[in-house]
């Protein structure tokens, strides 16, 4: 897990879940790899790691990924962190997740917006500022009523990554449950969502990597022009 998965992931439980307790968690693609999300959630609760293999971080090891080992309306909280971009049909990982979140029930996702080919086994998807609306919107196609409460693409601060984060109330009646936002705090983001507006918060067009490129672009330009004159 790098760095900031692991700190989104933190920022998550304490400003939806602060002092939460005998909750059931479930943690898809919960495998820890350099840490995982079950070292920030918060204690006095049922943490359940699902993955596909046994290893450390991991209590239930699955088959299928569309078809997961829980009660329909069973689950108070899904978190899966790194998990969504090398699932082949993710929207359908998605719909299995609202089947077995309670009405209140939360689900948290952090997925890659940019970043290298890593194949787990696969590696298939990048997620844009829109994809969570979309999701919410492919939730509502399939007969939920679920809610996007907010989305932001966190920036790169060093890393790699720019992680893709989304966090969801099964039952859009339940919304009222949850009045912070991650957005709130003060943590560097960019074209945030937030629940009910049309409204993109702090709208960025170019990429950080696009940033990033024109920029040595115009360095690599100034040296070659120093060179000519010597």
């Amino acid at each position: 897990m790098h760095n900031s998965a692991k700190k989104h992931g933190a920022l998550f439980f304490d400003t939806y879940l602060n002092n939460a307790k005998d909750l059931t968690i479930v943690d898809i693609g919960s495998q820890d790899v350099n840490g995982s999300l079950r070292s920030v959630a918060p204690t006095n609760n049922k943490y359940v790691g699902v993955d596909f293999i046994e290893a450390k971080g991991v209590d239930v090891v699955i088959a299928d990924q569309y078809s997961l080992p829980f009660e329909k309306e069973s689950v108070d909280v899904v978190v899966s962190s790194s998990c969504f971009e090398h699932s082949e049909f993710f929207w359908l990982v998605f719909n299995e997740i609202l089947r077995i979140l309670k009405p209140t029930g939360l689900l948290y996702i952090n997925v890659p917006s940019n970043g290298s080919f890593h194949r787990y086994p696969v590696d298939c998807w990048r997620f844009y500022p829109d994809a969570g609306v979309a999701l919410q919107n492919w939730g509502k196609r399939s007969g939920y009523n679920c809610a996007l409460l907010e989305s932001f693409v966190g920036m790169n601060e060093g890393e790699t990554w720019n992680d893709f984060v989304a966090i969801f109330v099964k039952d859009i009646k339940n919304s009222v449950k949850y009045k912070s936002r991650i957005q709130n705090h003060a943590i560097p983001f960019m074209n945030g969502r937030l629940y009910n507006s049309e409204n993109i918060v702090n709208h960025v067009v170019p990429s950080q990597d696009q940033v990033a490129h024109k920029k040595l672009i115009e360095i690599v330009n100034s040296i070659n022009q120093i060179l000519k004159k010597e």
